[in-house]
């Protein structure tokens, strides 16, 4: 095919040919969103949901996240699984502040997004006011099913295709900086 013939043809008339136009933009995002590899920071039961959604039945490789780092350098989302004591909260400050820009944060189990059952001195009541947290995935603990939605949702949000309970399209995440 010349090139003046990709000048001559429509969008439609080339992707049916398998030539795809984007912004380089949007194809950081779609590849960003395709490699979100989480941090491990399981905190108490909700850590044994968060680790069988990668089995063989949930699988969440199918979505670009089966990489579990241990080092935080080399994650980009951290998931915090369970109830966070007061004690530990500068520690998660710690390995978010050393996970590089973009940075993404899923507050997974009703003890890390409103501290649960645990109303007391010695537990954070909202992950939220540690670290900004991103996705909320609720239940106690929940399902592995319901950590793969909040990435599929993650996903959606790098991507710029998140909507908001206004119907409204939330903006999408700047390629270089957050």
């Amino acid at each position: 095919m010349a090139l003046l013939d990709l000048f001559s043809k429509d969008v439609q008339e080339l992707e049916n040919e398998g030539i795809l136009m984007t912004s380089l933009e949007k194809l950081v995002a779609w590849g960003r969103s395709n490699s979100v590899w989480p941090a491990t920071f399981g905190l108490a039961c909700c850590a044994i949901e968060m680790m069988s959604s990668t089995d063989g039945r949930n699988d969440m490789a199918r979505f670009g996240s089966e990489v579990f780092r241990a080092s935080p350098r080399q994650a980009d989302v951290l998931i915090v699984a369970g109830r966070l004591s007061k004690k530990m909260a500068p520690v998660m400050r710690r390995v978010w502040e050393q996970m590089p820009d973009p940075k993404w944060v899923i507050s997974m189990g009703a003890c890390a997004s409103s501290g649960g059952m645990f109303n007391n001195y010695a537990v954070v009541q909202n992950v939220d006011s540690v670290v900004p947290v991103d996705v909320f995935v609720p239940g106690c603990p929940p399902r592995p099913e319901a950590l793969i939605f909040a990435v599929m949702q993650l996903q959606k949000k790098i991507r710029g295709e998140a909507i908001d309970e206004g119907l409204t399209k939330l903006p999408m995440v700047e390629a270089w900086a957050r």
